[in-house]
């Protein structure tokens, strides 16, 4: 019901026609939705994009953002866009999951060790192919590449192994695949919309989260009292940018580019931001007493290793194609 109620609201507000394909009498107004807070980078990065998209149409495409799950996010923002809503919704990838199983293997647990190496895996002909399986589930990908950081444990104790995770509850995203993820980990995986996070940490409902350092400065999460970080690098935080392709359809190709060059040039700004600022922000999340410890990889590889078989359309046979094409980019990069 509330989803339908959603939809309905936003095709009322926002889906008048625009069918015309000629640049000087075309017009749109799209609704674009995160769960990012409103310092954090990805949603300086929308704000950016959707400024520019503005200036550079003069108005014809304008970008209306939406932060902090304000609108639909996770799922019903993904299904606002399959059903053909004027609507962009910024998501982790495993939400086109639930249409092309690939996009969750592609974002699994323990895959990557840079940004690099995801950077170019997207840009395979292998994922090139599930993109276009999603095109015809009614879902362009504008991008796959906003990565806002390694996600890692953040609790009030030391974590090194799984076992150390025994009888632990962490907040995670409603997603199946954070919640299994977390789960093979060792730890009970508790899923919280974002905006109840600090309340049920404060009030001893979860004992911790998981999130990049990034998250953790922006939010201040440092101040729940939660200051132990362990580097797990569990997931790499990636948001993918995606669109109605019906939409997109009816957008003239001199608007479309720049809506694609747009997000496409903001992506690399944020990863190249990242980059550059990523041991600054750890040495103030240290200056406010958080402490940050390796771990056993190893044994947390083969707990979550089991992750890609128990996932809804998932299985071992994608993970050890990623698996392979990661081998030749670590070897040429």
């Amino acid at each position: 019901m509330k989803l339908i109620f959603i939809c309905a609201l936003l095709c009322i507000i926002s889906c008048r026609p625009s069918e015309t394909k000629d640049p000087s009498k075309f017009k749109i107004k799209l609704r674009l939705s995160h769960v990012f807070s409103p310092k954090e980078d990805l949603t300086l990065s929308m704000d950016k994009v959707a400024k520019r998209i503005d200036e550079k149409t003069n108005g014809a495409v304008k970008i209306l953002t939406f932060p902090q799950g304000q609108i639909a996010t996770y799922k019903d923002g993904v299904e606002l866009v399959a059903r053909g809503a004027h609507f962009i919704s910024v998501e982790d990838p495993s939400y086109i999951g639930d249409y092309v199983p690939e996009f969750t293997a592609l974002v699994g647990p323990m895959l990557y060790n840079s940004y690099d190496e995801y950077t170019e895996l997207i840009k395979t002909q292998m994922v090139k192919d599930w993109a276009k399986k999603l095109e015809k589930q009614g879902i362009k990908i504008l991008s796959l590449e906003y990565i806002f950081g390694f996600r890692n444990l953040i609790t009030d104790k030391v974590v090194r192994t799984p076992e150390d995770l025994e009888g632990v509850k962490l907040r995670t995203p409603g997603s199946k695949l954070f919640i299994e993820t977390l789960n093979a980990m060792g730890a009970t995986a508790t899923p919280l919309p974002w905006g109840e996070t600090f309340s049920a940490v404060q009030q001893g409902v979860v004992d911790g989260l998981e999130g990049s350092e990034f998250t953790n400065i922006s939010t201040k999460v440092y101040e729940t009292g939660k200051k132990n970080v362990a580097l797990t690098k569990h997931f790499l935080g990636v948001c993918g940018v995606y669109i109605s392709t019906e939409v997109w359809a009816k957008i003239p190709v001199k608007y479309q580019k720049i809506i694609q060059d747009e997000f496409d040039f903001e992506a690399r700004e944020m990863i190249n931001l990242l980059k550059s600022k990523h041991s600054s922000v750890v040495k103030k999340l240290e200056s406010h007493g958080v402490k940050f410890n390796e771990i056993d990889r190893a044994s947390f590889e083969k707990r979550t290793k089991n992750v890609f078989e128990s996932l809804p359309g998932v299985n071992l046979q994608m993970y050890n194609k990623i698996q392979n094409e990661l081998k030749s980019i670590r070897e040429r990069i």
